[in-house]
């Protein structure tokens, strides 16, 4: 099966970046997931392997459901080390940005990577990407980045001399970012690209035990509260939205990644279309995060756009409310009231 997607120039030039390059950075976006981080440090196993001196950075932290990945404990986190990352940057001779399509998605790390000296090349798969680099590598039709990274490697003829650290990863962004599979990963491509990471001897149901099978038991309780006492089911629009408070996030001991696949649940009611998570920030006020999950062709994209100051994909969008929870809760009823035709 022909997996290439690089046209012969971008393969040569980014090759030629590579061996020029040192000193490479790879960065990803604020509150890394699965396949931010996957992605990042499957790229940083093919670029070592290479010969090179790497530094994976991320904006902050990652759940703890993703500790496990090989070589997390190389990474770097520009919230806790800004003076050292600030160093790397400014020495760097390369930089990768990876799983993100515009700057301000790093967060506090944003101006460090504008003002780099070093060249930056961009590997997303989302849409309408804007971040400076000499080269782009966009596709947002792939399920993830993790996949685009594959594919990369495989034409650049590296993946037979990587093993476990490198197939891990990437087999951990593609399963996270698809919902274990179960949304945007229809193309046979996919399954071939699995097939050969599990050449490397990876355990995929130990991976994904490790990712959906390694929450506290606070989270297990919280998931049974939010489903059972805030959990509102608009059957005329076939869609259903939950909040989660500061002081409810407090009661039961929330960490990062305990909301992780929380607004997929939803989804498990017969004909539901859309599925909307809104949780307050804990640190910020008048800070709403929304997460939105979509079944068949329904855009939540477009109405993460519209009325959330986001995007994403059309089926796994987010975005955010600058105010209450109560303007978010307004705004989430007037964007399913926007839709309704489409979703009714």
């Amino acid at each position: 099966m022909n997996i290439d997607i690089l046209t012969g120039n971008q393969l040569a030039q980014l090759d030629q970046l590579i061996s020029n390059a040192q000193n490479i950075i790879i960065t990803c976006h604020k509150s890394p997931d699965g396949d931010a981080l996957g992605s990042s440090l499957g790229w940083a196993e093919y670029l070592r392997m290479r010969g090179k001196e790497v530094t994976v950075i991320v904006p902050d932290q990652y759940p703890d459901f993703l500790h496990w990945l090989p070589n997390t404990d190389k990474v770097v986190r520009y919230d806790k080390h800004k003076e050292k990352c600030d160093m790397l940057f400014k020495i760097a001779d390369l930089v990768f940005c990876l799983d993100y399509n515009t700057p301000s998605r790093v967060d506090e790390m944003e101006q460090a990577l504008l003002s780099t000296p070093a060249e930056r090349v961009l590997i997303d798969h989302h849409l309408k990407p804007d971040v400076p680099t000499v080269l782009t590598i966009s596709y947002p039709d792939l399920c993830s980045t993790s996949e685009l990274v594959f594919r990369i490697v495989w034409q650049l003829g590296g993946f037979e001399e990587l093993k476990k650290h490198f197939a891990a990863p990437i087999y951990c962004g593609m399963m996270t970012d698809t919902g274990g599979f179960t949304f945007n990963s229809t193309r046979p491509e996919i399954f071939f690209i699995i097939s050969q990471l599990l050449t490397k001897g990876i355990d995929k149901d130990r991976i994904y035990r490790n990712v959906y099978n390694n929450y506290s038991e606070n989270r297990i309780r919280l998931m049974g509260y939010v489903l059972y006492e805030k959990l509102v089911v608009l059957s005329e629009y076939h869609s259903a939205f939950y909040t989660l408070t500061k002081e409810e996030q407090k009661r039961f001991h929330f960490i990062k990644g305990d909301a992780e696949g929380l607004v997929n649940i939803p989804q498990q009611i017969k004909g539901l279309k859309l599925s909307i998570s809104l949780r307050e920030d804990t640190e910020k006020p008048n800070l709403v995060w929304v997460s939105l999950r979509s079944a068949d062709e329904f855009p939540c994209n477009k109405m993460a756009e519209q009325f959330f100051n986001g995007g994403g994909h059309r089926n796994a969008s987010g975005g955010r409310v600058n105010g209450t929870m109560e303007d978010a809760v307004e705004t989430v009823r007037n964007a399913i009231t926007a839709f309704g035709d489409t979703l009714k």
